[in-house]
């Protein structure tokens, strides 16, 4: 988790100043505060999926590249074998099966959410699309103002760039293939 943590404080930096921007500017197109972004910087904080949704929307740049890592075109993957970012506060744990493809504009990940969880999403960056399939338990899934319930098996495709947020009602952990769809114009942090 630390070597994570070393990679987004890395990559949040370079990201700032590839664009020139300041802390405080930075705040405004990400929604994340000023402190917690010198925090995250600084390594003093490790930031929740939430937040790093709002980091890789505001600079427009896939999830998977601020976690790390890259793929091969032909690439065969294990569930277990690539870094998994922890569990957050929220509950939700995210492991990358297939990071950010430029050239498919996607990426794959198993998601983990502890009994009880909820995890809250602000929109995406615009033209963003999530594809969610249960593989073991059941997930509520709030759109705007409306909750959903898939059960194993079950998927949704929607527009992600509307509030949205994923809950686990149960006593047992809730499992979910993300997939994430791009529009073209996403950064490619695996260059």
């Amino acid at each position: 988790m630390e070597d994570i943590s070393r990679h987004i404080a890395v990559t949040l930096r370079a990201l700032r100043e590839q664009r020139g921007w300041s802390l405080d500017r930075t705040a405004r197109e990400t929604g994340v505060s000023k402190a917690m972004l010198g925090q995250i910087e600084r390594g003093e904080s490790s930031p929740t999926v939430a937040t790093l949704w709002k980091l890789a929307s505001g600079f427009r740049v896939s999830f998977s590249g601020l976690l790390g890592g890259g793929s091969a075109p032909s690439e065969r993957v294990r569930h277990g074998a690539e870094t998994v970012w922890g569990e957050d506060a929220a509950g939700m744990q995210v492991e990358p099966l297939f990071p950010f493809d430029p050239l498919l504009g996607f990426e794959l990940f198993v998601i983990t959410l502890a009994p009880g969880a909820i995890s809250e999403s602000a929109p995406h960056a615009p033209g963003v699309v999530e594809h969610l399939v249960v593989i073991e338990g059941a997930l509520e899934m709030r759109l705007d103002d409306d909750w959903q319930r898939l059960e194993t098996g079950e998927g949704l495709r929607f527009a992600a760039d509307r509030p949205h947020a994923y809950r686990n009602a149960a006593t047992t952990p809730t499992r979910f293939h993300n997939v994430i769809h791009y529009p073209r114009d996403i950064e490619s942090l695996n260059d």
